[in-house]
Parts: C-alpha cells; sequence; structure tokens
C-alpha cells in the first residue's frame, strides 16, 4: 500500500514538473520592429529573452519580424502583417514533439542576450578607417568545417571594386575574384583550391593597392576534429533542413559553441540574407568573438 501511494506521489510531481516546464508557449530570440506583448491588462515592449505564454497577446507593427521557440526546442517564425494576434494560434502550427536543437536554445538565447551585445546593439563599431578589415578570426581560430565560406570586410574609404586574393601558405596563388560588393562566398571544394588545407586570403582594392587587408587563413578541419563533430552534425543538419532564418541561427550557434567561428559567421550571413533582422546578429557574434571592436566613447 505504502509503495502504492509513493508511486502516485513520484507521477503527481512529474507532472506538476511538467507543467510547470510547459507554462510558456515561446521564448523569445529574435525581434524587429516595436513589436508589444501584452500579458495580463497592459501592453508593453517586446523583449528578446521574454516567455510568451498561450493566453498572451502580440501585437505587431509593420514589416515585424519575431524569432521563437517552443519549451521542447521547436523554432517558428512570425512574419505577418501589423495587427494583434494570439499566441495560442501560433502555438497551435508547432509540432509539440521535443527537437534536437532545444540543447542549443540556451547557448543562442545567452548569446543574444549578453551584455556585450547589448553594447553592440547601441554603440558605435570600429570598422577600420586606415584599411579593409575582413570579419574574420585569428589562426587561433581558423578551422572551417563546411565547405561553404562567406568573406565579409569593411572598407570606411569605400574604394571598389576589390579583388580578393587566395594563396597557398607559401605565398603561391590559387586564384582571384574581383567584386564590387563587400563580401564574396566561396567553395572550399571547388578544383582552384586543390587539395591545400591553409588558404591564406586578403582583400586589396583595384584602384587603390595601398588600401588593403591582413592575411587572414582559412583552414579546413582535420579528419580527427571531423570525425568527433560528424554524427552531433548530422543530427543539427537533418533539424534544420528547411532554408529558414532561425534554422541558420541555429547552425551558427552549434558552430560557434565548437570554436567553429568561420563557420558560424557564414551561417549568420546567411540568416541575414534571409532576413535582415539577424543582421544585428551577426554584428553581436563579431563583437563576442573580437573579430571587431566597439568604439570607445
Amino acid at each position: 500500500m505504502k509503495s502504492t501511494k509513493l508511486a502516485l506521489a513520484v507521477l503527481m510531481l512529474v507532472g506538476l514538473g511538467r507543467v510547470q516546464a510547459q507554462e510558456y508557449a515561446f521564448k523569445v530570440l529574435v525581434n524587429k520592429g516595436k513589436n508589444e506583448l501584452k500579458s495580463g491588462s497592459a501592453w508593453q515592449p517586446l523583449k528578446v529573452g521574454a516567455n510568451l505564454k498561450p493566453a498572451d497577446e502580440l501585437k505587431l507593427s509593420e514589416n515585424a519580424y519575431i524569432g521563437l521557440v517552443t519549451p521542447a526546442g521547436r523554432p517558428f517564425e512570425v512574419k505577418k502583417p501589423a495587427g494583434t494576434y494570439k499566441v495560442i494560434d501560433f502555438a497551435k502550427q508547432v509540432k509539440p514533439e521535443a527537437s534536437v536543437l532545444n540543447k542549443y536554445t540556451d547557448f543562442v538565447l545567452s548569446s543574444a542576450t549578453s551584455p556585450k551585445n547589448s553594447l553592440a546593439a547601441t554603440g558605435a563599431v570600429d570598422r577600420g578607417f586606415d584599411r579593409i578589415e575582413i570579419n574574420l578570426p585569428g589562426a587561433d581560430h581558423a578551422d572551417v568545417f563546411g565547405n561553404k565560406v562567406i568573406i565579409s570586410w569593411n572598407d570606411e574609404k569605400k574604394v571598389k571594386p576589390y579583388i580578393v586574393t587566395f594563396n597557398t601558405m607559401f605565398g603561391d596563388e590559387l586564384v582571384t575574384r574581383e567584386t564590387s560588393d563587400t563580401w564574396l562566398e566561396i567553395d572550399l571544394s571547388d578544383p582552384v583550391f586543390g587539395p591545400e588545407n591553409n588558404i591564406v586570403v586578403n582583400v586589396t582594392s583595384k584602384t587603390d593597392k595601398n588600401q588593403k587587408s591582413k592575411d587572414y587563413t582559412l583552414k579546413k578541419v582535420s579528419k580527427a576534429n571531423r570525425d568527433k563533430l560528424k554524427a552531433t552534425y548530422a543530427e543539427l543538419a537533418a533539424a534544420t533542413s528547411e532554408h529558414t532564418a532561425i534554422n541558420k541561427l541555429y547552425q551558427a550557434g552549434f558552430f560557434e559553441q565548437n570554436n567553429l567561428l568561420i563557420d558560424a559567421g557564414t551561417a549568420l550571413q546567411e540568416a541575414a540574407k534571409i532576413e535582415p533582422a539577424y543582421q544585428q546578429a551577426y554584428t553581436d557574434f563579431l563583437v563576442r568573438n573580437n573579430i571587431k571592436k566597439l568604439v570607445k566613447k
């Protein structure tokens, strides 16, 4: 009899824990626009990190975008015309079962709400006035897991077009690309890179050879390290196969957690191309990892 009562008590506690864990329908990961939340009787500005309960309402501004995630780790994007919407209606559109992305939500959210990122959102970023500055990490974080790399740079003088040069570690030229954009996408599996595992990249103005960046290295991740991440990444890739900005955010979180900053930066730039709201997330990432520095005032 006592064992039966104990079992019932345990079940009640487990059930209570589940109810408490499911008190909210979504957490806010990304917020673009002057959106508002009504939780109770009053409207207030919507903030990243806020919990949205099923009974809450959202008031969206023009061209709003909100990136949400359920307690089970299911991401959801809100891209609706300006107006008022019930959170419960959004919750009904999301699958209830758990997602493998749940293990990355805390990291993504903590990155978005860190104090340094708050500074990045309000302060000016040092873009480098004396030369072209490539948004890549130093040699200690040069490893690249994927084949796709988006290289971006800042040039206050705007002396375009640019020549992007890729060399071997010994200075032998592999290939050059010309562009009038301040970014370039490359595929490291392209035959022009051959068997090179360490590729040196720099950017020079075509019209002003003195306007040039430093050299940065793209280092293909070793087979041993690739094998360590292979299964976990395959799981993540399957869960984020849909081409959405919020899925790219989760991919970036995975790569950043594993110190693959070049891959993380590429994923965030892809997210920003899909949804401009993620441009701030990319800037925050650069500041957080000391790739860009804030201007001291």
